[in-house]
């Protein structure tokens, strides 16, 4: 457990620090050859074009970094196995920058500029009409499929399960997805589906520890997070229901502040409209979304010290 969290602290370190250096090496252009290669090879009716077929892509990579990944648990101390995890979860991570994507949505000149920053939040399309509320979600599912989704599988089965991850991810959304035969890919948004429930669940309980707890609770009741079905869209909910009540906060404390200062009338409106406006909606749900990621890695320290003292 401590190689684990050593190997995600220094994965985090070094794509924050060399972002560019770790951009350049996460493409994933074998994958869709591979996929190509794969339909070329199975004619209508195969196994490839079912909703299994997704198991002939997924099987050899993955079998190939597993085998990778026990042989080199031993030598030199584990350490060579430590730098594969690192290098895997490096690869997986993403694959573009969730900060540098909002960063140029809040910094764009122009509305132009800023629609198209914000099509980076979504793989395939984006909605028609992008208000506050969409694009809280998109932050809430964007951080769910480039960090959590992969942290959480690669915290339960090391570099095999952040690739898995990963290669779900693309076959289901994006570019790579669309080449895939329609039932192959529907195949591939199941699975994806499963991997992401345990996460969204474990997310949504963190936000609740960073947030207004009662706030997401109630939230994720009503978007039926204590159900057993594939859907998430519970995340959504709290996410939304969360930078609601951090976005009331700020307004209130402002007020706040400018009362106890004797400042009243329009003196009092400007600091609380600064509040609603700029896209703050987004600053916070960043916010929740880092100091998620915290709990999580706090969490896992406890398990560290636990297995230490043990």
């Amino acid at each position: 457990m401590a190689v684990t969290l050593l190997a995600v602290v220094a994965a985090l370190v070094i794509g924050h620090m060399a972002q560019s250096l770790v951009a350049s090496v996460r493409h994933y252009d074998w994958y869709g050859n591979w996929m190509d290669w794969l339909g070329a090879q199975f004619p209508e009716g195969s196994v490839w074009r079912g909703r299994g077929g997704i198991a002939l892509a997924l099987v050899p990579p993955l079998l190939a970094v597993l085998l990778f990944q026990a042989a080199l648990d031993r030598p030199f101390y584990g350490l060579v196995g430590v730098l594969f995890a690192i290098a895997v979860l490096l690869y997986a991570w993403g694959p573009r920058d969730l900060d540098l994507d909002i960063d140029a949505i809040v910094d764009a000149p122009d509305a132009a500029a800023r629609r198209e920053a914000m099509a980076a939040l979504w793989p395939d399309n984006p909605p028609l009409t992008i208000d506050g509320g969409a694009l809280v979600s998109a932050v809430f599912q964007n951080a769910l499929r480039r960090w959590f989704g992969v942290l959480f599988w690669f915290l339960l089965l090391g570099p095999v399960g952040a690739l898995l991850y990963r290669l779900a991810v693309l076959s289901s959304e994006g570019g790579f997805a669309h080449r895939l035969p329609l039932e192959t890919r529907q195949g591939a948004q199941t699975l994806l589906k499963l991997l992401d429930w345990p996460v969204a669940q474990l997310l949504t309980l963190a936000l609740a520890l960073v947030g207004n707890f009662d706030t997401v609770l109630g939230a994720w009741r009503e978007a039926g997070g204590a159900s057993f079905t594939l859907d998430h869209r519970f995340l959504d909910a709290a996410g939304r229901a969360s930078v609601r009540t951090e976005l009331a906060e700020e307004a209130a404390d402002y007020a706040d502040e400018a009362a106890d200062a004797g400042v009243t009338g329009e003196a009092v409106a400007m600091p609380i409209m600064a509040t609603t406006s700029g896209l703050p909606e987004l600053r916070d749900a960043m916010s929740l979304v880092w100091r998620s990621l915290l709990v999580w890695l706090a969490v896992l320290a406890l398990f560290v010290i636990a297995g230490f003292v043990a």
